[in-house]
């Protein structure tokens, strides 16, 4: 149970975004096929299992905001630009610096795909819980 002193903005915000945590997971491990996988880091052939895995995080953020802030929806085509170019991203750099699993330089890809996905996923969830909260005022 939280403390009383935590306010109920913050433990809905902190709601939202471990909302966004499970859908990360979720559409990025768990989803995500071999072929989408490999798919996507390819030099020629990438951009339809990028545009499949991008979509269904596109898809997720879709749900979350029909639910919690419908007014939020058009969140899920940012979703959808904004992951598909993080991954490019990665993939691209990836390949230019010929960077293998068991590099160290992999791992910190790795670690900044995944930094950026959440910092995006607090964007999201801010912009959700400030909505709500609107919501709730008016």
């Amino acid at each position: 149970m939280l403390p009383a002193a935590v306010p109920p903005t913050m433990t809905w915000l902190a709601g939202v975004m471990a909302l966004f945590t499970l859908k990360h997971v979720v559409a990025d491990f768990l989803l995500q096929t071999g072929w989408m996988a490999t798919g996507k880091e390819r030099a020629d052939g990438w951009a339809a299992p990028l545009a499949v895995h991008a979509g269904i995080h596109g898809l997720f953020t879709l749900a979350i905001t029909l639910v919690l802030a419908p007014t939020l929806a058009w969140l899920a085509a940012v979703d959808f630009v904004v992951h598909f170019a993080i991954d490019r991203a990665k993939s691209v750099l990836g390949r230019t610096l010929a960077v293998a699993p068991n590099s160290q330089e992999f791992w910190w890809l790795i670690g900044l795909d995944q930094m950026l996905h959440q910092l995006t996923h607090l964007a999201f969830a801010l912009a959700v819980a400030a909505s709500a909260a609107g919501a709730a005022v008016a």
